[in-house]
């Protein structure tokens, strides 16, 4: 198993590199390449290391999916339509992560975990001070950003919520991965909406293929707690 990983990690970095470099020479047409990459061997990975026996599992792959649709309707975000229905593919990569978060949460559903109210409270601020910060900016695309920045918010408090439900590793591990995904995806939007900033795409794109990455890799290595 463990060559395993390792193998499958150093591909994944080669692609993540690959869509670095596209990234900061501005070549379009390996970034289209690498980009297409980037959820394909994470989904190569997670099915070679579990074979999806459980829902936990399945709910982390049919998200890797939405993700891959998303990841290629955004490589045509210039145009309003794409970008629209990459939102929603997004959107629903979140709602199985959710759904597979929440499983490990109703392990242990009467368990009290001492970082949950403070996950809720922070994830709910975060994402209404980002709404309404963006919000003169959206136009018609704010009830939809709206929704998307509810849904990435919950999904990152389920994160949370598997505190105590599984090991150590695979927690921590993938709340990593849903903050990263949280601030990718916030930078994103600013990007778009806001203001263009150097360098942007650079810094969305890590943290978003980080944010997979560990997202997949603390699946993997998860394990129900004691």
């Amino acid at each position: 198993m463990q060559k395993k990983n390792r193998l499958f990690s150093f591909i994944f970095l080669i692609i993540f590199l690959s869509q670095l470099y596209a990234e900061y020479i501005n070549n379009n047409t390996l970034r289209v390449l690498s980009k297409s990459f980037i959820v394909i061997i994470l989904m190569a990975w997670i099915y070679s290391a579990t074979k999806l026996p459980k829902p936990f599992y399945k709910n982390i792959f049919a998200g890797l999916v939405c993700a891959w649709f998303g990841d290629v309707l955004l490589i045509q975000e210039g145009k309003s339509s794409f970008f629209l229905f990459g939102l929603i593919a997004f959107l629903l990569c979140h709602i199985f992560y959710i759904r597979a978060f929440l499983l490990d949460y109703q392990l242990k559903k009467a368990q009290k975990n001492p970082f949950l109210l403070w996950a809720f409270v922070v994830f709910t601020a975060f994402c209404a001070g980002l709404f309404i910060y963006l919000q003169p900016h959206l136009g018609s695309m704010q009830y939809p950003v709206l929704i998307y920045a509810v849904i990435i918010s919950i999904m990152a408090i389920m994160a949370v919520s598997r505190f105590g439900r599984v090991n150590l590793f695979s927690f921590e591990i993938i709340f990593y991965g849903a903050v990263l995904f949280l601030f990718s995806d916030s930078l994103l939007a600013y990007n778009k909406f806001v203001e263009t900033l150097p360098n942007a795409g650079l810094i969305i794109m890590a943290s978003y293929m980080l944010a997979q990455y560990f997202i997949v890799l603390g699946s993997i290595g998860r394990r129900i707690a004691v």
